[in-house]
């Protein structure tokens, strides 16, 4: 058995594959190859695709896919119950297609099926991951001259505070929150927070400026691939008009920031400790 050849890199909504197994107390069917993105059990930021899987005139509804490994010994463990990271030594790695209901018979280990992912879903999550990753690069721009000692730099060049100071990030349909812990390691960082905390309303203000451009320019989003696998390295990668940039990235994106209406940002430091920005996008009509 190998690891699970997806097609979601290239905004496939809909592929066929080989049953290589069905566990009905799990829920789970994993397919040699799918369309679907699976939530990552190690940052579960983006939500796993939905949709459903067909043979014949059977229908089955796949609520989340999910992460799936089969340890050496033959051991399924699946989502956050697997113990290792992603592409770990000794496991192979699947989506599992975690199903509403029963397993019918006529899904079974050899059987070729249909797959199709929920394509609104799909979209509105795509829209949230890449709103997500240019909030944060707006963020570390806007805050750039707070930084006292010289850190380490995001793709732009700015100093990287979603990198030093980023504990979670959550993504939903065209959307995202992430928190940034604002503690003492990051003051002996450099970062002056006390100085951040005078003027949050001009570093919002700020950040939507840098975003409402970006939306404007209407340039590219793409995802790079290493390989086939759902092990392989992905890279998103988006051309600004400062400049190309490019993270690690497991997720899905848009085509272009054509997509886009709108990216906003509002920040929230009720608690001087926990920064929570909270963004939204507004699809193009």
């Amino acid at each position: 058995m190998q690891s699970t050849r997806v097609s979601f890199p290239d905004g496939a909504l809909s592929g066929e594959g080989e049953v290589l197994l069905v566990d009905q107390a799990a829920s789970i069917v994993v397919v040699d190859a799918t369309p679907f993105h699976p939530v990552d059990h190690t940052w579960p930021d983006q939500p796993g695709d939905s949709g459903g899987i067909t043979v014949g005139d059977v229908q089955l509804r796949v609520a989340e896919a999910v992460m799936a490994a089969i340890s050496d010994e033959g051991a399924l463990a699946v989502g956050s119950d697997i113990p290792v990271k992603r592409g770990g030594e000794g496991w192979t790695w699947m989506v599992g297609h975690r199903t509403e209901g029963a397993i019918p018979a006529g899904i079974a280990v050899g059987a070729r099926v249909t797959l199709t992912v929920d394509a609104d879903h799909r979209h509105a999550l795509s829209r949230g991951h890449t709103a997500c990753h240019l909030a944060s690069l707006a963020l570390d721009a806007a805050l750039a001259d707070l930084w006292r000692k010289q850190i380490g730099t995001d793709p732009l060049g700015s100093p990287d505070f979603e990198g030093r100071a980023n504990q979670s990030s959550r993504i939903h349909a065209d959307g995202s929150v992430d928190e940034y812990r604002l503690g003492k390691s990051l003051r002996k960082a450099g970062f002056d927070s006390e100085g951040f905390a005078a003027t949050l309303d001009q570093r919002e203000t700020r950040i939507n400026e840098i975003l409402a451009g970006w939306v404007a320019s209407a340039r590219e989003s793409r995802i790079e691939v290493e390989g086939p696998s759902i092990i392989d390295r992905r890279t998103w990668r988006c051309t600004l008009p400062e400049g190309e940039v490019g993270f690690l990235c497991g997720g899905t994106h848009v085509r272009s920031l054509a997509e886009f209406a709108s990216i906003s940002v509002s920040l929230d430091l009720r608690d001087p400790q926990l920064l929570v920005m909270t963004t939204t996008a507004v699809p193009a009509p």
